[in-house]
């Protein structure tokens, strides 16, 4: 089943969901009973507006823009926020454009790229493991709280699409999180893999070709590739006109390398947040749309949340949530409403 024909198709389902996540994602999902950092770089005279940064997360140094308010001033302790694209993006992108705005806003706003990918170290590269994605964002945390324009106790996350499932993850083992803000959260478990990826035999066939890929990288170092979107090789991670990640103008820059190791798939296809709603005991905001992706996913996360939340609903593709206005401009100020009295 082609990848936008699935997008479709899932956002009119209306069925009620199972939570069922495979032995492998749950053997895989980190689930420390103390969230500890690590050694860090802290940068020094911070200046309003964008700040370069560095940190460090199990060993990889880590590359992060800092977005401090055209106010700042030295000696302010702002409520900060950590900020998380969608998946196989970079911090340029949809992540960028939401600290930058939250910014404007009067918040410390950090968006990173990712181990694997972008300036970040780690290998292999453009390698989406949910697992390291969630432990990035804990060791996010800790940089923040070293950094003397932060107020370490008001520290929220805010995720993106797929990065959504890794910041509810982390929300629910990091204590340090005190507010949690999904925007165009995907949230798939094992019932919507199917659907969108070909049924079994199609999860099955992705998971094969992954732990077959991450046989030969040990065994030879060689990462296998396959574009992160294309419209005409049907193996891409996205297979289908999606502008966004097209149009240079919009996602299609320089710093993002359209790729995705094959090996991803694996930890993909068996990863789910579902199970971690319950888990979750901070003021939650979802902000979604009925045309956009997998919305019925988002309503089932949501249900079982049993912190104060709120669901807003906007008018809007997947794609609108990334960079264009007015879809953007009400996400952030919906996020900033929800932080000022969470934060």
């Amino acid at each position: 089943m082609k990848f936008i024909q699935a997008l479709v198709s899932l956002t009119a389902l209306s069925l009620v969901l199972v939570n069922n996540v495979s032995p492998q994602a749950s053997a895989s999902t980190p689930n420390p009973s103390n969230v500890q950092g690590e050694a860090i770089v802290v940068e020094t005279a911070l200046q309003p507006g964008e700040n370069r940064i560095t940190f460090r997360s199990e060993g990889e140094e880590m590359a992060g823009i800092l977005y401090l308010p055209a106010t700042y001033r030295n000696g302010d302790k702002l409520p900060a926020v950590v900020v998380t694209g969608s998946w196989t993006t970079v911090k340029e992108q949809m992540a960028g454009l939401y600290a930058r705005k939250l910014a404007e806003q009067g918040y410390a706003a950090l968006a990173f790229d990712f181990r694997y990918f972008g300036e970040s170290g780690g290998n292999p590269r453009n390698y989406e493991s949910p697992v390291a994605k969630i432990r990035d964002i804990q060791n996010a945390v800790t940089y923040l709280q070293t950094v003397d324009a932060v107020d370490a106790q008001r520290i929220g996350g805010l995720g993106i699409c797929a990065s959504a499932g890794y910041m509810a993850v982390a929300v629910s083992q990091d204590s340090r999180i005190q507010s949690f803000v999904a925007i165009a959260p995907w949230l798939h478990d094992s019932s919507l893999v199917e659907v969108i990826y070909g049924g079994a035999s199609g999860v099955a066939a992705r998971v094969e070709a992954g732990r077959a890929a991450r046989r030969n990288f040990e065994q030879t170092g060689t990462v296998e590739y396959v574009p992160a979107i294309s419209t005409t090789d049907e193996n891409a991670a996205m297979f289908g006109e999606f502008d966004y990640y097209l149009n240079p103008e919009r996602g299609a820059i320089a710093q993002w390398g359209n790729q995705f190791a094959v090996m991803s798939w694996v930890e993909w296809l068996t990863f789910s947040a579902m199970p971690q709603a319950s888990q979750i005991n901070v003021p939650t905001l979802f902000v979604h749309s009925r045309e956009a992706a997998i919305p019925a996913g988002a309503e089932q996360f949501f249900a079982n949340v049993s912190a104060p939340k709120n669901f807003v609903w906007l008018p809007g593709t997947q794609f609108d949530f990334y960079d264009q206005e007015p879809t953007v401009n009400q996400a952030v100020q919906a996020a900033v409403s929800h932080l000022n009295h969470s934060l």
